[in-house]
């Protein structure tokens, strides 16, 4: 990619509104949250918006679900 090409998408994403940016990535973009559930250790797979999608035992059955469903899991930090 050359510069003129990431000086534009760089502009792009700072004019993208908050709705769009939101909707960013819905449908092909996933995370997994660990979260507790009754003091127990469980994992969420939430979508790009931040929509809860499932709840497992497991962060590979999370994994697992995102892959069967073609969603690519991307980490938070």
């Amino acid at each position: 990619m050359d510069i003129k090409t990431t000086v534009q998408k760089d502009t792009l994403l700072r004019r993208i509104s908050e709705q769009d940016f939101l909707t960013l990535g819905t449908g092909h973009i996933a995370y997994i949250k660990p979260v507790k559930v009754m003091n127990k250790q469980a994992y969420a797979l939430h979508a790009a918006d931040g929509t809860a999608l499932t709840l497992t035992d497991s962060s590979e059955s999370a994994l697992a679900l995102a892959s069967q469903n073609d969603l690519d899991t991307v980490t938070l930090h």
